[in-house]
């Protein structure tokens, strides 16, 4: 994916780190260059649109199921038992 045009950072680059970008997972200095990239480059804008509105609609149909507490619970206790 690219609007044609020659970017600082690769399209490809900053599609491979999307998700952490909508997170925000990524470096300050990464964040930066991955919004200008947003500002000069409309497919990459149009995906971020596309996924940010994905992930929106997720968490509004999905974001308020309460765990079990039991579950919680072994999934909590989970790291411990691996790092033994």
């Amino acid at each position: 994916m690219s609007c044609g045009e020659p970017h600082e950072t690769d399209c490809s680059e900053v599609l491979d780190h999307l998700y952490e970008f909508l997170d925000s997972e990524v470096p300050a200095v990464d964040r930066d260059k991955f919004q200008h990239h947003f500002e000069e480059c409309s497919p990459c804008l149009e995906k971020y649109g596309l996924e940010q509105a994905v992930k929106k609609l997720v968490k509004r149909c999905c974001g308020h199921d309460d765990v079990p507490a039991d579950l919680r619970a072994k999934v909590m206790g989970r790291p411990r038992t691996c790092a033994s």
